[in-house]
């Protein structure tokens, strides 16, 4: 049974980190982009501050509020006219990283307002004010006070993709879930299911760290 285990994980392995690496490192980046724009689009359409849009708002969060409550599973399946018209594929990372995006990126606006309101009304007072433009005040006061809060935003919605990307093998997707799901299900080899999930948890743990440690050093 080791000898087994050894034997694929030596084969597939490599390949499965890689997808799951592109797969992480493109709806990262697009969620983290994308993902707090709509959060400081929110906030400010919200907050009493700035100039509030209420009928932006409630359509911003409309939006998010129904992707978010789409499981992960049927967003795949319902995006997929999408993913192909973006990628030409329904299949493979590329392809995945689409619906991961934009469940990321429903996920992170939501956390990243939360965020904003965090912050002290009384700096936002004092830097108005002071005649601070909103470019200054967002560059300057949000930024800097909400940065902790942000990091802590961003590190939940890695390690919820993390868990999405390995759910996303289930369906073509490839990666560390697909590895799981063709030898450790199908195929019975329990140990190669074994150490998919132990290196899953390692990976979310090492997340979980590093977020906390670089929220901790911007914290003031």
């Amino acid at each position: 049974m080791l000898e087994a285990t050894l034997d694929i994980l030596e084969r597939e392995l490599g390949k499965a980190l890689w997808e799951t690496l592109e797969m992480m490192i493109i709806s990262v980046v697009i969620s983290s982009i994308v993902g707090v724009i709509l959060g400081f689009t929110l906030f400010t359409c919200k907050s009493k501050y700035f100039t509030p849009r209420p009928v932006l708002y409630q359509v911003l969060g409309g939006f998010i509020n129904i992707v978010r409550s789409i499981p992960f599973i049927i967003l795949i399946v319902f995006t997929l006219p999408l993913t192909f018209f973006i990628t030409g594929t329904k299949i493979g990372p590329i392809a995945a990283a689409v619906p991961l995006s934009i469940c990321a990126i429903a996920f992170l606006a939501r956390l990243v307002e939360s965020a904003l309101l965090e912050v002290d009304e009384g700096v936002l007072e004092a830097s108005i004010a002071q005649g601070a433009s909103t470019y200054l005040i967002v560059k300057d006061v949000l930024l800097i006070e909400a940065a902790p809060g942000l990091i802590r935003a961003l590190t939940v919605t890695v390690i919820s993709l993390i868990g999405f990307s390995a759910m996303a093998g289930m369906v073509g997707g490839g990666g560390i879930g697909n590895l799981a799901i063709q030898y450790g299900y199908y195929r019975y080899e329990s140990g190669v299911m074994l150490f998919t999930i132990i290196l899953l948890v390692a990976i979310v743990q090492f997340s979980q760290w590093l977020g906390d440690f670089i929220a901790k050093r911007l914290s003031h």
